[in-house]
């Protein structure tokens, strides 16, 4: 009997077999009293295919495979007794044109530590979990009460967070010792969640994990599969939430990958204009296929589902949406309306965002969307795409582009600052400032700000600051929390001797300061898409680069007023307006000593009088110094 059944080949064809990854593949089974492995791969093109390995000695052509009814699915299967867990496998398949292709299994789960591609038997069902209460509290949040939690996003590259010093290999950190050394340090800074990049196996470290040839299996890089599954168990004991970056968008060529996979163009684009990236090199999904969605749509699932990862962040969905993204004339195809719109790619965010949501309450799915796309967080019934959250790219170019600027000139750039409010309500966005900002000589964001050092660092402190008290939730690279000084980069650790130093030693402290605010004032997060949340005090005063805002609580208890001076003038008489006639408690003063400033004496109350400012009635005067970042509580 197979294991692939007819009722798996009708749902696979379907693109609804929810539990592929079950089914496909390498699994330890009984069959007629012998243990052994069934190997299942689809191959629909293929004249033959053969599994081969340590099981057999690497002999190609010994174990060849049998095609499952129905023959026109194109799955191959094969069971051969007493192959254990931990055996290294191959397919070898033979093209119709003769060729021999020597592949990794695209649906195992473990594979080979870089450069060797073979795959590896293994299971990823018996681990013991011990993150029920995680669990069953992510399973109770509804649609509304999950855009209510607070979201603060530490966005890590495990291969290059910290190191071991001394080893003749790359002193990668395990999935074991992050947990050990990276869940301390983002509980203790106030981080909600850590995102990790790049954990689908990949071939080339300089890809950072965004050329994947195994959407199945945790990278080896690391460990094994149950070390990532410590890691994400772990991680939700001390209540941290875990993001997946995932990479649906396009796939490497490498011989042992997807890429003509059955001697065909069998997982992408047959026509080179729908299925290459001219920029990237990299092949492109074909989502009109229902066997390559099943593909995707499994290893979504299996991340979330196998390994109770909280979220994944889609990468390039730009890429996914349009026909010409990064193509000249002659390099792309319109669809049948003669637009630029990829209708099967919109057709599959529709079908994955909602499968996804529907089965796992409490789970979110991140666009890293670079377009005016509407409704990319929008319902499927409103003919939006579904996702939970859209990284705000706008902003960060916007926020970026003002950082960058001299003081003097920031006056005519006002409305850089402003503008991404007016849109505020449009999408569920995430503020970003991602590893991306901060590579390919973009400089880190301590390196971006002007001025000499002194105001490099003030200047990163009132930017962090209007970020953190901006509508939306956040993210932030590793690295940056502490003004890393160099770009990053893949091959080394972060500089952590910085911290030795009182001038990155205090930014530290700062970001930990405003998460914790983040984290403890329900205000700043539970109306983050909505304008009842967020008010100006002032948005316009240019001429002395000054924005002052208020963040407010559903209930209307505990706001905070946030005033923040991008200029290195002082202002002595500085008079911001106040909604009431209440006593102002200052939480948070960018000059108090312990962020390495000049003032320990500073008043906490202000108490505001009956004196117009700002268009309102009443007004509380704070001494407000340069590059100066207060924050009241009322």
């Amino acid at each position: 009997m197979s294991n692939f059944t007819e009722m798996d080949c009708y749902l696979f064809g379907q693109a609804t077999h929810y539990d592929i990854y079950r089914k496909m593949g390498a699994h330890v089974m009984t069959v007629d009293g012998e243990t052994g492995v069934c190997f299942d791969v689809w191959a629909p093109h293929a004249d033959k295919v053969y599994v081969f390995g340590e099981f057999n000695n690497w002999s190609e052509y010994s174990h060849e495979m049998k095609r499952v009814k129905p023959e026109t699915m194109g799955v191959y299967e094969l069971f051969v007794p007493g192959v254990e867990i931990g055996t290294m496998y191959k397919f070898l398949i033979v093209a119709r044109d003769g060729r021999r292709l020597y592949k990794a299994d695209p649906y195992a789960n473990y594979a080979q530590l870089r450069p060797e591609t073979a795959s590896i038997v293994t299971d990823i069902s018996n681990f013991r979990w011990s993150d029920q209460l995680w669990m069953e509290n992510r399973s109770k949040l509804t649609e509304e009460t999950m855009y209510e939690q607070p979201m603060a996003i530490y966005e890590v590259h495990p291969g290059s967070w910290m190191r071991h010093p001394g080893r003749e290999d790359e002193g990668f950190y395990t999935y074991r010792e992050l947990a050990k050394s990276l869940i301390p340090y983002v509980k203790d800074m106030g981080y909600t969640h850590i995102e990790l990049m790049g954990i689908s196996e990949y071939p080339y470290d300089g890809s950072w994990g965004y050329q994947v040839t195994g959407y199945y299996a945790p990278t080896s890089r690391y460990g094994t599969p149950e070390d990532f599954a410590y890691l994400v168990n772990e991680c939700h004991r001390n209540k941290i939430g875990v993001i997946l970056d995932w990479v649906p968008a396009h796939f490497p060529r490498d011989a042992h990958g997807l890429a003509e996979f059955d001697g065909t163009a069998t997982y992408e684009y047959a026509d080179s204009r729908k299925g290459e990236h001219p920029d990237w090199g990299t092949k492109i999904f074909d989502y009109g296929k229902n066997e390559v969605k099943n593909f995707l749509i499994g290893s979504a699932l299996m991340w979330v589902e196998n390994y109770h990862v909280d979220g994944l962040r889609v990468d390039a969905v730009a890429s996914m949406l349009y026909l010409d993204y990064g193509k000249q004339n002659g390099q792309w195809i319109p669809n049948i309306y003669g637009g630029n719109k990829n209708l099967e790619a919109i057709e599959f965010f529709k079908h994955i965002n909602t499968l996804i949501l529907g089965r796992n309450p409490g789970v979110v799915m991140i666009a890293e969307e670079s377009t005016a796309w509407p409704k990319v967080t929008g319902s499927v019934e409103e003919d939006g795409l579904n996702f939970s959250y859209k990284w705000n790219m706008g902003w960060m170019h916007d926020f970026l582009d003002y950082m960058k600027l001299d003081p003097l000139f920031r006056k005519d750039n006002h409305n850089k600052m402003t503008f991404a409010m007016s849109y505020n309500e449009s999408e569920k966005y995430i503020l970003v400032l991602s590893h991306d900002e901060v590579v390919h000589l973009k400089c880190s964001m301590l390196n971006k700000m002007p001025g000499l050092e002194g105001d490099k660092f003030k200047n990163l402190m009132a930017g962090y600051a209007f970020m953190m008290g901006h509508a939306g939730k956040k993210l932030l690279f590793m690295g940056q929390e502490f003004a890393q000084s160099r770009e990053w980069s893949e091959e080394r650790e972060l500089d952590w001797f910085l911290l030795e130093d009182p001038n990155h030693k205090k930014i530290q402290d700062w970001v930990k300061e405003l998460l914790h605010i983040y984290r403890n004032n329900r205000c700043m997060y539970e109306l983050d898409n909505s304008w009842k949340g967020f008010e100006w005090i002032n948005a316009n005063d240019n001429e002395r680069s000054i924005f002052s805002f208020i963040r407010k609580s559903k209930d209307g208890k505990n706001n905070l007023l946030f005033v923040i001076n991008f200029t290195p003038v002082a202002r002595e008489d500085y008079r911001v307006g106040v909604p009431k006639r209440k006593t102002y408690k200052l939480i948070l003063n960018s000059e108090d000593v312990k962020f390495n400033g000049t003032e320990s004496d500073r008043p906490t109350s202000y108490k505001a009088v009956k004196k117009a400012s700002d268009g309102r009635d009443y007004s509380i005067a704070y001494p407000l110094p340069a590059y100066g970042v207060a924050v009241f509580k009322f």
